[in-house]
């Protein structure tokens, strides 16, 4: 084969994979397209025929509506400071014991650690009963401890930074026995600046996991002060007729501090990806 016709094929097989990709992201951004669009139309609009995709009249209703009417700007502030909240516990206490069940030695480890991985497989819906019989009894029902509490010590957060920390040069924890640091200021001074990335990662999967939740926000909070963005937007649907243009509108505003979120921390995601999900 000549040099031209590798080149050909080249540009052949690097042309057909972009068209592949281009057409995979049309379909996985058309929803939100939709969305957003969806959010600009008046109700009558949403269930005209023919359907269009483009407003005939965008109109910023929608979002005058959930922000006055529905006080979705509450919702959102519960969200945002709870998933803040959460997510910080989460990492420091799953980064503690990723360290302890990497780095120390003590009885009883790796059966532990066994038991720990193994109540990955229990279903939410298995505990759902007792969790909240026990959270009544504590006077928990209708209070953002009852989110925060639960998740503080996650089990897939334990396993990921265990096995990122695993990869963790051993003689950095000797250097810092040596200068005389406890373990625990070795696991702050040391480790956990190592553990950025991984850190960082498991930080915007907890961040995710907090925003979107949806079925226990659902079954403790009663009060509308107290909603969740998620638990707020099913609120919408309480009446008659479904309003899919409050619905849409405020679905599009719950995604923006996602995007932010992501978007500021793609990198330490893309790298404590890669670099920790394969160490053993």
């Amino acid at each position: 084969m000549t040099n031209s016709k590798r080149i050909l094929k080249k540009k052949i097989n690097t042309t057909g994979t972009y068209l592949i990709l281009l057409i995979v992201a049309f379909f996985t951004l058309m929803p939100f397209l939709w969305m957003l669009l969806s959010s600009f139309k008046s109700l009558d609009q949403i269930f005209a025929s023919p359907v269009t995709l483009f407003p005939t009249e965008f109109t910023f209703k929608n979002y005058i509506t959930i922000f006055k009417d529905y006080n979705f700007g509450r919702a959102l502030f519960n969200s945002f400071y709870i998933g803040v909240i959460a997510t910080g516990t989460s990492i420091f206490f799953c980064a503690l014991a990723g360290y302890a069940f990497s780095k120390l030695k003590f009885k009883g480890k790796n059966i532990l650690f066994l038991s720990l991985v193994r109540s990955l497989m229990i279903p939410f819906q298995v505990t759902m009963v007792p969790a909240y019989a026990l959270f009544n009894q504590l006077h928990w029902i209708d209070k953002h401890i009852g989110l925060i509490v639960p998740g503080m010590a996650n089990a897939f957060g334990i396993f990921f930074m265990r096995q990122y920390m695993s990869g963790i040069n051993y003689e950095i924890i000797e250097s810092g026995r040596i200068d005389g640091c406890s373990e625990f200021g070795i696991f702050i001074r040391l480790i956990l600046p190592i553990a950025r990335p991984a850190m960082a990662s498991l930080g915007i999967i907890f961040f995710m996991n907090s925003w979107n939740n949806f079925l226990w926000p659902m079954i403790i909070l009663k009060s509308s002060e107290n909603m969740t963005v998620a638990v707020a937007i099913r609120a919408f649907n309480s009446g008659v007729r479904t309003p899919y243009n409050l619905i849409m509108a405020a679905s599009f505003v719950s995604i923006i501090p996602l995007l932010i979120v992501f978007i500021a921390f793609q990198k330490e995601f893309i790298s404590g990806i890669t670099k920790g999900a394969v160490k053993g």
